[in-house]
């Protein structure tokens, strides 16, 4: 097998580690919170600690691979998260796995819009990258479908620590192809780093996060909530101030004066918002409230990953025929409806009163793929991988905030709830499951507006795809 397809193995196994390592541990949650003695918040930390890092420095990454070269940074992040993975693994408080997961989000940072990049260095021939990038897009849609099963089955019969610690083989395994089969001309593109730029934003996302997490717990009019509050507006002002006046910067604003990227930015955030915080809160919900084993639970996810890998693959001839606007509507009221029924769940409830729900989800969530790309063949030759790298960024970044913001409101709706403690779990649950589909279905007029044209993709240059489901 020639040599650059091995580097395509590689790639795509490091994109599968990133992405799985989103979606394995959810369903051992409630496992590492009875032995570590989490709070919720502590939970939070813990997915949002990646998320934040990896959202922060995913630009950076990009930048990092303009400066050094794609291969040289791909493999050490790679080197980076494998170590990380085995750090979180071996944790023994929830300190230690907090930082560990952060160190995983800066590995992963380098990683992702790395192997993008390399993908099309290796892959010059249009028809060729086409193929290699969905050959690496699936890498989301199986990290989806084995992840939380995977995560369920680990933290059942196993010590929790190896839903990480899996990450340390197919880590070396994946240096060691890349070390050999990856070898890109490089020619550097950028000359700066754009360190304001990286602080300002990373700045604000961390003293948002901050805020949303630990808010209820400290008080929302507390002098340390309200002091990152202005954190945030003070960074983010600054960061826009910034950016404006970078002659190289990390976010090019003026990619947003273009109305199908903003509306197709916007309509990705959203539909990472719905995926994220509905992966996160029902793998708590059907253990401690619906009496689901680890195992169960995992499975439970399984089904709906399935129909969303099987509909991402008819997208595009349902986009060509609906067009893209119209598709993307769909999906969206798709999956608001499923989040609205799932609403209604009682603690009685079964496996069959949840299934039909997660399958209208995934058969919605499997209607979103075609965004990306229809998005990014309106953008003018040679800006495609910039308008990539944001795209990322605004799913990550919504994803972020599905977790800390629908977190907020649960611990509140908890907190003021005079049931027993799984009574008031459900409780908040629901109500932020009725937050989480007004939010989703508040991206269908964003869809049908700023959608209305579907473009085909130019032959000599075929945009890079985000991965889905990564909810990284």
């Amino acid at each position: 097998m020639d040599r650059k397809w091995w580097a395509l193995i590689a790639m795509t196994l490091g994109a599968f580690m990133t992405a799985l390592d989103n979606n394995v541990g959810n369903v051992a949650l409630p496992t590492i919170q009875r032995e570590l003695g989490l709070t919720i918040s502590g939970l939070e930390w813990i997915v949002s600690g990646y998320i934040l890092v990896f959202a922060g420095l995913m630009l950076v990454g990009g930048r990092l691979a303009d400066l050094y070269g794609a291969r040289r940074v791909f493999v050490t992040g790679l080197i980076i998260f494998t170590l990380a993975s085995l750090g979180a693994g071996l944790a023994t408080s929830g300190g230690t796995l907090i930082a560990a997961r952060a160190a995983q989000g800066v590995g992963a940072a380098l990683l992702t819009p790395t192997s993008l990049a390399l993908l099309s260095q290796i892959f010059p021939d249009p028809a060729e990258r086409g193929r290699a990038v969905g050959i690496w897009s699936v890498a989301g849609a199986l990290s989806m479908a084995l992840g939380p099963v995977t995560g369920g089955f680990i933290s059942q019969n196993l010590h929790w620590g190896w839903i990480y610690l899996i990450n340390v083989p197919i880590g070396a395994v994946t240096l060691g192809l890349a070390l050999w089969a990856v070898r890109p001309a490089f020619t550097r593109v950028r000359h700066r780093l754009d360190l304001p730029g990286l602080t300002t934003s990373a700045l604000a996302l961390f003293a948002l996060t901050y805020a949303l997490i630990e808010g209820e717990a400290a008080g929302w009019t507390s002098p340390e909530i309200l002091a990152a509050v202005a954190v945030t507006l003070l960074s983010a002002t600054a960061f826009v101030l910034v950016e404006r006046r970078s002659a190289e910067p990390m976010i090019d604003l003026s990619l947003f004066r273009a109305r199908q990227f903003t509306g197709g930015a916007i309509t990705s955030g959203i539909w990472s918002f719905g995926v994220f915080g509905i992966y996160f809160f029902s793998a708590l919900w059907l253990q401690n409230v619906l009496g689901f084993s680890p195992t169960e639970a995992g499975a439970a996810f399984v089904p709906m990953a399935l129909i969303m890998a099987v509909v991402a693959v008819l997208s595009q001839r349902i986009s060509s025929l609906l067009g893209i606007g119209r598709t993307v509507a769909l999906g969206m009221t798709l999956m608001g409806a499923a989040i609205l029924m799932l609403s209604g769940v009682g603690a009685a409830a079964g496996y069959s009163d949840v299934l039909p729900w997660f399958m209208l989800y995934g058969l919605g969530g499997g209607l979103m793929v075609p965004l990306t790309a229809a998005v990014l063949s309106g953008m003018p030759a040679g800006r495609s991988g910039v308008a990539s790298g944001v795209l990322n960024v605004f799913r990550e970044v919504f994803g972020l905030l599905g977790i800390t913001v629908l977190g907020a409101l649960l611990t509140a709706r908890q907190a003021a709830s005079d049931g027993p403690p799984l009574t008031a779990f459900l409780e908040g649950y629901q109500f932020t499951l009725v937050i989480a589909a007004v939010v989703v279905l508040a991206g269908i007029p964003v869809a049908l507006s700023t959608l209305r044209e579907s473009r085909t993709p130019k032959k000599e240059e075929r945009p890079q795809t985000v991965m889905a489901g990564s909810a990284n």
